[in-house]
């Protein structure tokens, strides 16, 4: 049996990752989940330990610093997480041969086009969350021969915290509730990143490089938040501006990525996130 080795696996994704693995033959591959504590990313003596004793044939990166806000003011801890981290991941990576899956960002677009970025458009982020976001995709594509790296956008799912939930909570008892309008992307349900995911592995494929994964279709937050709440009766939602709810990090105005790369080399196809949303309500919250 070959060794696929999960870092953050208790967190969103790597919970998904955990039920798909459950409902499909994982095909000659055994998955181990690591916590935080058990797959410190920042902790070289640990990632040594672990690679010396597991020799994973693939890696799957989920563990990251993903407090966008925060991140402005602990810049040194964003980038221990999700540059210094990943560099000696990358590294380990390639001195066991492993196959490195990386969870990166739209974060790393200024957001100032119209038109769905693909892979090869060019990167400008806007705060400290995307600027190391991106500085790790560099440290993978330059330590380790063998990596896909993964940009996603706006992730949700009945686990971890995140809008979708956020919504279900805060409009409990409320009359109205006011959403951003004007920043437009594509809500993406962690399963379907999670089913994406084990495809790869599965597909054993050598096409390494950068892939943009999230639903299709195009919505903005305003648009997420009223087809979460619309079966609430009576509950208004008004839609704002960014500047009506400011933020320490400047968030892309449009953010939506082009997926046709994953179509043609992969022929997979992606679910309308209106879809996969109903599929999430459908689950018991986690």
């Amino acid at each position: 049996m070959s060794m696929v080795l999960v870092f953050g696996g208790n967190g969103q994704l790597g919970s998904c990752l955990q039920e798909v693995v459950k409902r499909q033959e994982t095909e000659g591959m055994t998955y181990q989940f690591l916590t935080a504590a058990e797959g410190d990313i920042t902790d070289s003596r640990k990632l040594a330990l672990l690679f010396q004793y597991n020799k994973p044939l693939y890696v799957i990166n989920c563990a990251a610093y993903t407090a966008v806000d925060l991140a402005e003011d602990e810049i040194e801890k964003a980038r221990a997480i999700n540059v210094t981290a990943v560099e000696a991941l990358a590294q380990f990576c390639e001195t066991y041969d492993s196959t490195l899956i990386h969870i990166s960002t739209d974060f790393v677009f200024d957001g100032a086009q119209s038109t769905p970025y693909s892979e090869s458009d060019a990167v400008a982020p806007l705060g400290i969350y995307g600027l190391t976001k991106l500085e790790g995709e560099k440290a993978v594509s330059q330590y380790c021969k063998k990596h896909f790296i993964i940009r996603t956008s706006w992730l949700y799912s009945e686990f971890g915290n995140n809008f979708y939930k956020t919504m279900l909570r805060i409009s409990q008892g409320r009359e109205s509730i006011s959403v951003v309008a004007d920043q437009v992307g594509t809500p993406t349900y962690a399963m379907d990143l999670a089913a994406f995911i084990i495809h790869v592995i599965k597909s054993n494929s050598d096409k390494y490089g950068i892939y943009h994964f999230s639903n299709q279709g195009v919505a903005s937050w305003y648009d997420f938040a009223c087809a979460i709440l619309k079966d609430k009766q009576g509950l208004k939602i008004l839609p704002i501006k960014s500047e009506a709810s400011p933020t320490k990090a400047k968030r892309p105005a449009y953010s939506v990525l082009d997926k046709s790369k994953i179509a043609n080399t992969f022929s997979y196809e992606i679910p309308d996130w209106r879809d996969s949303l109903e599929v999430c309500k459908s689950q018991q919250i986690q």
